[in-house]
């Protein structure tokens, strides 16, 4: 049965190799520049380790761990089997029992024909260059990843290195197949020596930059990594490398200070509130946090300080401030959440200043559980008269709702809002108070 378009897709989502369309590109470089925010994606390079329901193909062309049904080919091993898959049929003339092997009769062209309508067969009998080359271009020509892929895998294996990527190199969409591909298997020498070939300096600095996620002692990573600040990347992507091993020299420093702090006992924050993880590999944002949750107060001076990672990474003010805003509301610290946004001016006047709104600082407050009073106070430095009204009712800032209804003199959302009070309250009697004055004209 012929393979249907929505059954390819199906197998190469549900694979552990994903499909290889012809308008990818290789995307790793623009997810390392990404890292400059939060250093998050460099940890984006490592796949997940859960693969119990994924397939896996050796080299040798042998599935693991897989059943196949008879009549079709599920992986790519099916196709490149070491032993001839075999088309049998009884012949006239010929003893009981004896067959003939058809297979040895079909072209390139019929061979990728059965490939892609997912029948097995044997790649073995195209043993001469010429033969494996036509058997390339006709899985190529067919546009089918799936094909393309398995054929690669064979010729991978019955042919050297240096012939090999000769021959790909006039052949681009076959080169990009196999490069993806191991980059899906994590053959990182083959692709190491695949970019030296093909002089492709910046993706052999990638691949090799790469290896560090091997590494998991944090002294030889750093040290690796500090092999990697010389590669040809481009200079944005060199700074990139250069952030992520001053990170990674830094975390080292925090966690011996910090196992050393907290094993004493010695240290208030350590007690009330114990480490739940090591800080080691993690991404700029989250040593942000910890160093805004256990060394808030520190000086600039010292490699935990949170204002020393700012400038140091040159994190922006929106995001140092979304982040010590998190840290320091979730340890109820609200005379730190007040300094923080207490802005003074040359003739010494102070002003409340949110780079991130306050209409997010209140809702980082009422996450964090912060008193009425504390959430009414930025509520009522929210700009929008609808948000500030809006977020004032979902958050029950009984006060902040009553005092826009008087200043916009508007009776009538008054006396509803007046109904979800508690009866007797003082909230209540404030609104009555209001709502009987002779000083204010309502417009409604």
């Amino acid at each position: 049965m012929n393979r249907t378009k929505g059954d390819e897709e199906e197998y190469w989502n549900s694979s552990k190799f994903k499909a290889f369309t012809f308008d990818d590109d290789d995307d790793e470089l623009s997810q390392l520049k990404e890292s400059k925010r939060a250093v998050n994606s460099l940890r984006d390079f490592v796949d997940d380790d859960d693969d119990d329901d994924l397939e896996r193909v050796s080299w040798s062309g042998e599935p693991v761990g897989r059943r196949t049904r008879p009549g079709s080919f599920q992986s790519l091993s099916d196709a490149l089997s070491d032993t001839p898959a075999k088309s049998y049929a009884p012949e006239l003339g010929r003893p009981k029992g004896e067959y003939r092997d058809y297979s040895n009769d079909w072209s390139p062209s019929d061979t990728v024909q059965r490939l892609r309508k997912g029948k097995v067969c044997s790649l073995e009998r195209f043993r001469s260059l010429q033969d494996k080359l036509q058997l390339l271009e006709e899985a190529v020509s067919m546009h089918d990843g799936n094909v393309i892929t398995a054929v690669l895998i064979f010729l991978k294996r019955t042919l050297s290195k240096e012939i090999l990527f000769r021959e790909l190199e006039v052949r681009q969409v076959a080169l990009r197949h196999l490069i993806h591909f191991l980059k899906e298997i994590g053959d990182q020498k083959l692709l190491l020596d695949l970019f030296r070939f093909l002089d492709r300096t910046e993706e052999l600095a990638l691949t090799h930059y790469r290896e560090h996620l091997n590494i998991q002692d944090p002294e030889k990573r750093k040290e690796f990594l500090k092999t990697c600040i010389g590669l040809p990347f481009s200079a944005e992507d060199s700074a990139h490398i250069q952030d992520h091993y001053t990170l990674l020299e830094r975390q080292i420093i925090i966690e011996a200070n910090d196992r050393h702090l907290e094993s004493a006992g010695q240290t208030e924050i350590f007690r009330k509130h114990p480490r739940k993880a090591s800080i080691l590999n993690m991404p700029l944002v989250t040593t942000l946090f910890y160093s805004c949750f256990y060394h808030y107060t520190e000086a600039e001076g010292t490699f935990s300080s949170p204002v020393n990672l700012k400038k140091t990474f040159k994190i922006p003010d929106k995001q140092y401030v979304l982040t010590a805003l998190a840290a320091r509301a979730k340890l109820r610290a609200w005379h730190d959440v007040d300094a923080l946004f207490t802005t003074k001016n040359w003739l010494g006047y102070t002003k409340k200043r949110a780079p991130i709104g306050f209409h997010r600082v209140v809702e980082i407050l009422h996450k964090n559980s912060a008193p009425v009073q504390i959430l009414q106070e930025y509520v009522n430095l929210v700009e929008d008269v609808d948000t500030k009204l809006n977020l004032a009712t979902k958050f029950k800032c009984h006060d902040v709702v009553i005092d826009t209804c008087r200043d916009l003199k508007d009776r009538q959302q008054l006396l509803a809002y007046r109904s979800k009070v508690d009866k007797g309250s003082a909230e209540e009697e404030k609104i009555d108070a209001i709502l009987n004055s002779s000083q204010i004209r309502w417009k409604n």
